[in-house]
């Protein structure tokens, strides 16, 4: 599940189901032809369209996210259209903590989340086995069954709430289950432009654990001081 809001969001501290497109995948993560071409696990992937996006294109995604628990497509469906609805109605609120140059402004946002809403919707109705309820830090998957594993907007995103512990089960568990990469974006939580205060502690603790990681820069700019990503991969 991602997160991107606070309790400012209509006044509520939930967590987001956000909708991104492909192209916000492929800038985030810096990913390449070669990289769609492999086994790839989107967690959290909340109501994105890339496995969507990707499996059309002839590529090989899962998408794992706890929102899928006991939600049926059409539910889903619908879930992706009103958070797409809230999470621009917090960007409007708080258009100073984002560049206006991936997105020319909030108009475009809307646009971009809506469609990309949709495709989700239509793909989570026809392929609902491309959707795998699950739920860090333990993932309903055996060892090495992916060759890169994308995780966007949870981890760091929400440092307030999710703590160090987590954080590092977490990405042990995101590691599990891929025999490659593993590519987080971003390095900031939510409101902030400063990266997670405890990198280079947690850097120490997953390199223990047999878990190389760097810090990797991507051209994708929305978030303010959200530009880059983490990429791990086995030592």
């Amino acid at each position: 599940m991602t997160f991107e809001n606070d309790n400012r969001v209509d006044g509520i501290g939930k967590m987001l189901i956000s909708s991104r497109s492909l192209a916000e995948y492929q800038a985030m993560f810096a990913l390449t032809d070669d990289d769609l071409s492999v086994r790839i696990l989107d967690c959290p992937s909340g109501a994105a369209d890339f496995t969507s996006a990707v499996s059309n294109l002839g590529g090989n995604v899962t998408a794992c996210d706890a929102a899928y628990f006991g939600n049926s497509p059409d539910n889903l469906a619908t879930i992706a259209t009103s958070e797409t609805e809230r999470g621009n109605r917090y960007v409007r609120a708080h258009a100073e903590e984002y560049e206006w140059t991936f997105f020319a402004d909030p108009d475009e946002h809307q646009h971009v989340r809506q469609h990309a809403a949709q495709q989700f919707a239509a793909h989570v109705r026809q392929h609902p086995g491309h959707y795998i309820p699950g739920r860090l830090p333990a993932l309903p998957f055996p060892d090495d069954s992916f060759d890169l594993v994308l995780s966007s907007h949870l981890l760091f995103s929400y440092a307030d709430s999710l703590d160090h512990a987590f954080h590092l089960d977490a990405i042990t568990e995101l590691m599990r289950v891929t025999s490659g990469e593993l590519r987080i974006f971003p390095l900031v939580a939510i409101g902030s432009a400063e990266p997670y205060s405890q990198l280079v502690e947690l850097l120490s603790e997953l390199r223990a654990r047999g878990i190389a990681g760097r810090n990797v820069g991507v051209d994708y700019k929305f978030q303010k001081g959200a530009s880059h990503m983490l990429v791990c991969h086995h030592e």
